[in-house]
């Protein structure tokens, strides 16, 4: 029998599911709660789109609360076993749909949900402890093939081990930056704070970072060290929870990474709660040695795409590697990479708008058009730059300006160096298109500044 068809037992997927299910409506009902959906998605006038994706807009007033209303129903569908096909589809286009409209929100652990919902579409992770198996015990099973929790396990270590190895870099390691500028900050932390005041923590960290991120999945996958290994994800999570504002992404670790404990665990817990909740009432499990068989899937099919779909997410990150530069300068190819909380960078952009018939030019008061945050991402990428100058020119363009050009004075400052122009002034921005290409207007970033 071919690795990838052996039959496992199906409880790490279902508690997976569950946990999942569980993680994001917890998610969804914090955004809600913290009055996101109208700060970030309705009340702005732009929104800076992902590169293809112009035509994703977010839907007018209450319509964005009818998609968060989907999103939380989805999620306690996942998490009950119902309707699972159909939910999670929507699920994955509800919270892709959101993730797409505005390029500075963009987080890590965002492009992990769309990821693993996306996963979750194919799996068969509704076939025991679910709500769909209570409606047709027929569908019920107890093992699935090994694919189908393997293609969690490697997402899982795809997103730690690129993380790891991007933190193998002169400024992380040799300079131990940005953490030497964050932790002297929290040394009002009660009991822990006092150790952030020296130099030498910021370099444990840094160093005990690179080396977690890179070798945790291989802890994870021997049971000799499972638990050593668990524990440290927890510690690790827990920490970087406490110091850095970086939402549910520490717990969302904590919690997906369960799925590489034994199936003997995964039963137990899934026995306990079936107790827990009247031993069968909510939901049906199943005794019965149904398994999924092979005439179901197309092997051929499903091998290709599993091929593809994750030689892609092994490479896409390093695509960075094609561009001349420092990444974390130009950021060409830094998004998608899995690029955690490598750098302090900020910047001040001031554009001027000339009228390309009298000659007439005037600096423009970026916070008319832009929120806080919108200006502070804006202010130190060139790709929203660039979105920004064309959103000027046709802006002023619609209010009777002939022929308006863009140009921008942009100062930015990375990793505590000092502050210097990002791209070339001169340019006039609403020439220029953006794409796959170098963007060679952006200006080099110089080795020589320490």
């Amino acid at each position: 029998m071919h690795y990838l068809e052996q039959q496992v037992s199906i409880a790490p997927l279902v508690v997976f599911r569950i946990v999942f299910g569980l993680l994001m409506l917890f998610s969804t009902i914090r955004y809600l709660s913290m009055g996101w959906v109208e700060s970030q998605l309705i009340a702005p006038k732009l929104h800076f789109s992902y590169f293809g994706f112009g035509w994703v807009q977010p839907l007018p007033g209450a319509w964005m609360y009818f998609v968060f209303g989907l999103l939380i129903v989805t999620a306690i569908a996942i998490t009950l076993g119902a309707y699972y096909r159909l939910t999670t589809v929507l699920f994955f286009v509800c919270f892709t749909y959101v993730e797409l409209i505005d390029i500075t929100y963009y987080l890590n652990h965002y492009y992990f949900v769309s990821i693993t919902a996306f996963l979750l579409i194919f799996v068969p992770a509704n076939r025991l402890f679910s709500w769909d198996v209570k409606r047709r015990p027929e569908i019920s099973q107890i093992k699935v093939s090994k694919w189908c929790i393997g293609i969690f396990k490697l997402q899982i270590a795809i997103v730690y081990i690129c993380a790891g190895l991007a933190k193998i870099n002169y400024d992380w390691l040799i300079k131990a930056l940005p953490l030497s500028i964050w932790l002297p900050a929290k040394t009002s932390i009660p009991l822990i704070g006092w150790v952030f005041k020296y130099k030498l923590t910021a370099y444990l960290f840094s160093w005990l970072g690179m080396f977690f991120d890179t070798l945790v999945v291989f802890g994870l996958m021997w049971k000799k060290t499972r638990w050593f290994a668990y524990i440290s994800v927890v510690l690790f999570h827990t920490v970087t929870g406490i110091l850095f504002q970086i939402g549910v992404f520490p717990l969302v670790m904590i919690l997906v990474v369960t799925i590489f404990f034994s199936s003997n665990l995964h039963e137990q817990l899934l026995n306990r709660l079936n107790v827990m909740l009247g031993g069968g009432v909510l939901f049906s499990t199943s005794k019965e040695k149904h398994v999924l068989t092979p005439h179901q899937v197309n092997r051929k099919i499903l091998y290709f795409s599993l091929a593809l779909f994750f030689t892609f997410q092994v490479l896409f990150p390093w695509r960075y590697l094609l561009y001349p530069g420092n990444v974390f300068w130009t950021e060409e190819g830094y998004r998608f990479a899995w690029r955690v909380m490598l750098m302090e960078k900020a910047g001040t952009a001031t554009f001027y708008v000339k009228d390309g018939a009298e000659g007439r030019e005037g600096a423009v008061v970026n916070c008319q058009f832009l929120n806080m945050h919108q200006e502070k991402q804006m202010a130190m990428q060139p790709d929203l730059i660039l979105q920004f100058a064309h959103y000027l020119e046709e802006h002023f363009r619609s209010n009777g300006m002939h022929d308006p050009k863009v140009r921008a004075e942009v100062q930015v400052t990375l990793n505590a160096r000092p502050s210097r122009m990002l791209i070339d002034p001169s340019v006039d921005l609403t020439q220029i298109k953006d794409g796959w290409a170098r963007k060679d207007w952006i200006i080099p970033f110089s080795k020589t500044l320490n």
